[in-house]
């Protein structure tokens, strides 16, 4: 009879069906987030609205740093290539921020078109005006690397009063509107000249909620002595923890990036090291962009909650008749009290809600008679999405980064070292002896032989007890040990001869030496009359 009594239940258990995970992203925001925002007036308090171009853009990386720590350079080195608008120098060079994206032909293309290009992501950027308009460009050119991501080259950080009141916009908002959408975000810092002004501290406190997005480079490293690295080092990092205030520490990486001589080599396999971590992390974004776009929706909804909460009670503080005025100084005043009492009530953590500060000064230009009240069924919508929705987009993310697992960002600098002998740790540990005619353990099989025949080898051979005697006189862990076992014993006869034996303790020459063992037994590493076996 009453049939249609309890649909809105049924419709909040069955979550939606989605073909993949950015029209899933689209549809949900569109039909259960936006409702909300729009009620609550969320844009004008935090973030512009999200459009399709925000759910379908390619993994963006956006560069930080004061001026002159190597932020274009960077990108030149990451492209093998100079783009359009680049200018390099000592100086504080680049004035504009540049999207450098791929594009049929090399162009720029100015602010003022970018956003209103429906295809880009910029079209928000608009509310910064034209101040920040004529100072922002899209740099576009042919390159393999920009095929997968985009990057986002910034103006250089200064220090004083006078340079920040000249932007004419408000460089911290813009930073914090970019770092909402990119993939990762990249400090660099200046080995040379480790310093933090006042307005890089401001934009790294504005980028607070986004840590998760962030990575450090110290850049330049090649310019002082290894002793003078530790202590710089060290002190970059005693100076982030005043800063970004968070248990985790941020990951740094020391290193070079630009295509000329290192001035002091002695660290050089250091930053071959922290390079290649560095550009894995980079080739890891194309892959997990999905992931990112669903986390950044959840972040954005949980704060929507909150925010839709602090509007209401705000609303319902209000007298309707007489003293508006005075009522809304008390409340803007007492706002941190309405905090902990919305996270008494509805069990919210403190960690969700907006800057305090940040809110109240935003407050002071509202007019709160305007405000809705608290509406119920606006707010279970975007539970109902968070509980159930968002579960079965994880699930589809699963299935789509399994079903494209070789995605990540090739050419550039990514191709440089994967193969021939530049690649990193080639010729070294495992890999030692690669090119070798004779077989490399050869050289100090006498040696090993030595200790061999003192451990009562029968026909040739001896017992896993046996060996096991020798081999953990290295102290290694039984686990790495178990692996070099399985490594050596060739033939899997749960027996060593002398040539196997060397080779057992080749690899643990190896592993002491600070290498990693390989998973499979490279062929150079093969004994020459095992040789035959294996094929």
């Amino acid at each position: 009879m009453f049939s249609w009594l309890g649909t809105d239940d049924r419709r909040r258990k069955d979550p939606e069906v989605f073909q993949t995970v950015s029209d899933g992203l689209k549809k949900l925001y569109k039909t259960k987030l936006l409702p909300l925002e729009e009620h609550y007036k969320f844009h004008e308090f935090h973030s512009p609205a999200l459009e399709d171009a925000d759910f379908d853009n390619k993994p963006m990386v956006l560069l930080v740093g004061q001026y002159s720590t190597g932020k274009t350079t960077f990108i030149r080195y990451l492209l093998e290539q100079d783009f359009p608008g680049m200018r390099i120098g000592p100086e504080p060079t680049t004035d504009s921020f540049i999207a450098v994206m791929q594009g049929d032909v090399e162009g720029i293309v100015p602010g003022n078109a970018l956003v209103v290009d429906p295809k880009k992501t910029f079209r928000k950027l608009n509310a910064f005006g034209n101040a920040f308009l004529n100072r922002f460009v899209c740099a576009q050119l042919p390159n393999p690397v920009l095929e997968s991501i985009s990057v986002i080259d910034t103006p250089g950080i200064l220090s004083g009063e006078k340079q920040r009141i000249s932007r004419g916009y408000d460089f911290a908002a813009v930073l914090e509107w970019f770092a909402e959408r990119v993939d990762r975000i990249i400090l660099l810092f200046d080995a040379h000249k480790l310093d933090i002004s006042d307005e890089f501290s401001e934009v790294i406190k504005a980028l607070k909620n986004h840590e998760d997005k962030m990575r450090v480079v110290l850049n330049k490293a090649d310019q002082i002595e290894t002793q003078q690295l530790m202590r710089v080092y060290g002190a970059l990092m005693w100076s982030l923890g005043k800063i970004v205030n968070t248990p985790e520490v941020i990951r740094v990486y020391i290193g070079s990036f630009w295509s000329h001589p290192l001035l002091i080599p002695d660290n050089r396999k250091l930053f071959e090291a922290e390079e290649q971590d560095l550009f894995r992390d980079i080739q890891s974004l194309p892959r997990n962009a999905a992931l990112r776009k669903l986390n950044d929706l959840i972040k954005r909804a949980r704060l929507a909650k909150v925010h839709a909460y602090i509007i209401s009670s705000l609303k319902k503080e209000m007298p309707s008749m007489f003293g508006k005025d005075n009522k809304k100084k008390e409340l803007v005043n007492n706002l941190g009290d309405i905090y902990a009492r919305i996270e008494r009530e509805h069990q919210i953590s403190p960690g969700d809600f907006p800057n305090l500060r940040k809110m109240q000064d935003q407050l002071q230009a509202q007019d709160f008679s305007k405000f809705q009240p608290l509406k119920s069924k606006l707010l279970e919508t975007v539970e109902d999405m968070l509980a159930n929705d968002i579960a079965q987009l994880m699930v589809l993310v699963r299935q789509e980064e399994s079903q494209r697992p070789t995605q990540m960002v090739k050419g550039g600098a990514f191709e440089g070292t994967l193969h021939g002998p530049f690649g990193h740790g080639y010729g070294e540990g495992a890999g030692e002896g690669i090119d070798d005619a004779e077989w490399v353990v050869a050289r100090d099989k006498p040696m090993y032989d030595e200790i061999f025949y003192t451990l009562s080898p029968v026909d040739g051979k001896i017992t896993g007890a046996n060996a096991k005697k020798e081999m953990v006189r290295s102290k290694l862990p039984n686990t790495v040990l178990g692996k070099i076992w399985k490594l050596a014993d060739i033939d899997k006869d749960g027996m060593l001869d002398d040539e196997e034996f060397a080779l057992a303790n080749h690899l643990i020459k190896v592993k002491l030496e600070g290498h990693e063992l390989p998973n499979e037994l490279p062929s150079h590493l093969l004994p020459p009359s095992k040789r035959k076996i294996t094929e």
